[in-house]
């Protein structure tokens, strides 16, 4: 398949006069060529509106509406930056948001306007859609063409913000050139086509809708469809409504949409298959069951450092192969990990030798951090890429998500990954989703809790653990909270850091097992600020050496 330019403006220029329909959202509904023209006049807008001497960047605080790919297109042409603002971030962390990407434009809709009020934004223009003003300043540009004569791979594209647990986010830098590759790589290893139609359900302030969805489709040509906020019980109905044959999806989306009521017809739809990242095997195996649709599970660090593709071949539960130059170390003494070794039944047998972090040796596209040298530092180390996440690799090669480098516990000297005790625990007949870290030991070191979303019995919870085979000693939880619903971030992944700062101190009921007791018991108010428990404060993972890496 030929693809038509390296640059992301060269893209969006190339379906100029191409009028098949190529986006939707809602009831309206856009040409190939209506795209390229509304990104073009934007673009011409754009240039004027941005003062001189000034970063070119622009700041976009929309859903998921026809105005964010109009404005990401604009951006290319005009060789601008785009900033993805998050709308679940608020007031001064906002502002901090925008202002620290010098957005001198910022475009909103009138349901983000509040957000807005009585922030301090000097030298940021709000542009308004959907206003009688914002029609007005566009109208003198109707006529724009789009025009990608300028445009390099090298000019900076995408000022992203990656899900930072502690600390400010940190916004990731990536070119024309990076996105564009990325768009190639999808393109052509799921052969997009230009008939089909990428579904963009996730949110598009996210890297996972704009790498793994908008651009494949724009360097095949292909349409999009826009569902303006992700909705499992609209899923399906959106597929149909727009004969979309690609998603995207992170965090617990896939989770959400089988826990729809199932229907007779659920595999009468047009999808050809999904793309995304923590569905987990069980769930991605019921998916297809369900709906005739396969889902591949893909890693790519948010800044773009490391990737591993899924392949044919790749056994169950294994991301892909591991390329030559990635690796897996041991973050403080920098040596390679010992081989993972699984049972039968496909359960890690020495997951404390195994386990550490994905490290990328060879070239490296990461593009660095917006003005923050200190994260770039912390990536950059020893001449290779550190992703901070962890993994282990089998002996042939093949590599296993393990959690975020801030997932890992220590426990009695022990160091374990929250992911492998996840998996261990999701087979509890009353968890429908599960969420295990770290909450500070009264002496030293962490103590395990588990968020369970569903239903708990302590005596069949202790009695379900004691027939586990790969639960090692140390794994089981201390503290189980169960709660009706999961809680999640605006990307729906689980929102581990509110669940690590709230410990045992929480709405939710807290049951724990005191050493020494052979089951599970509520926890008392008296207990939560007792010295066995002694949960509040920072995670003494800290302390051990272990610092976690924020994404």
């Amino acid at each position: 398949m030929e693809f038509p330019s390296s640059s992301i403006a060269g893209l969006v220029a190339a379906r100029w006069g191409d009028h098949r329909p190529g986006l939707w959202c809602e009831d309206r509904t856009l040409t190939h060529h209506q795209v390229a023209a509304g990104a073009a006049s934007r673009a011409a807008l754009l240039t004027d509106l941005l003062p001189p001497g000034a970063e070119p960047h622009l700041g976009v605080l929309l859903d998921n509406t026809p105005e964010y790919p109009l404005w990401l297109g604009a951006a290319a042409l005009a060789r601008a930056a785009v900033a993805g603002i998050n709308p679940t971030r608020r007031g001064p962390e906002l502002a901090r948001d925008i202002l620290h990407t010098e957005c001198r434009v910022l475009i909103t809709e009138p349901a983000h306007l509040p957000l807005l009020s009585g922030l301090d934004l000097p030298g940021v223009r709000i542009l308004l859609t959907g206003s009688e003003e914002y029609d007005t300043l566009l109208a003198p540009y109707a006529d724009a063409r789009p025009d990608a004569s300028r445009a390099t791979p090298a000019d900076r594209l995408l000022l992203y913000f990656t899900s930072g647990s502690t600390g400010a986010p940190k916004a990731a830098v990536c070119t024309q050139g990076r996105l564009a590759a990325a768009g190639r790589s999808l393109a052509a290893q799921f052969t997009t086509r230009p008939e089909d139609v990428h579904y963009i359900c996730m949110p598009m302030f996210h890297g996972n809708a704009v790498i793994a969805d908008w651009a494949p489709a724009l360097v095949a040509g292909a349409g999009v469809a826009l569902r303006r906020r992700f909705s499992a019980s609209g899923f399906l109905a959106d597929v149909r409504a727009y004969r979309a044959t690609y998603f995207t999806y992170v965090g617990r989306a896939v989770q959400y949409v089988l826990a729809t009521e199932a229907r007779p017809d659920d595999r009468d739809n047009p999808l050809r298959l999904g793309f995304g990242t923590e569905a987990g095997a069980a769930d991605a195996a019921a998916f297809e069951r369900r709906f005739g649709v396969r889902l591949v599970e893909g890693y790519g660090s948010s800044e773009g450092g490391a990737a591993v593709q899924w392949s044919p071949g790749t056994p169950a539960g294994a991301v892909g192969r591991a390329v030559p130059g990635l690796v897996v170390l041991d973050p403080e003494t920098g040596r390679e990990r010992a081989p993972a070794r699984f049972d039968g039944g496909g359960r890690l047998l020495n997951g404390d030798e195994a386990i550490g972090e994905l490290v990328n040796r060879g070239p490296s596209p990461f593009e660095g951090y917006w003005r923050n040298p200190g994260a770039e530092a912390e990536r950059r180390r020893d001449g290779a890429y550190w992703t901070g996440d962890l993994f282990c690799r089998d002996a042939d090669g093949y590599l296993y998500f393990a959690g975020r480098a801030d997932d890992r516990l220590r426990v009695d000297g022990e160091n374990l990954a929250a992911a492998m005790i996840e998996n261990i625990l999701a087979r509890y007949e009353g968890a429908h989703a599960v969420a295990v870290y770290a909450v500070p030991d009264p002496v030293t070191g962490d103590q395990v809790m588990a968020t369970i979303a569903g239903s708990f019995d302590p005596v069949a919870f202790t009695g379900f653990l004691a027939t586990q085979p790969d639960l090692g000693t140390k794994m089981a939880p201390r503290f189980v909270r169960v709660t009706a619903r999961m809680p999640v971030t605006a990307t729906n992944k689980i929102h581990r850091a509110l669940l690590r700062q709230e410990g045992v101190h929480c709405a939710d009921p807290v049951w724990w097992r005191p050493p020494g007791e052979p089951t599970y018991r509520l926890l008392t108010p008296e207990e939560a600020e007792g010295p066995l428990v002694s949960t509040r404060g920072p995670s003494q993972v800290r302390r051990q050496g272990l610092e976690p890496r924020t994404r």
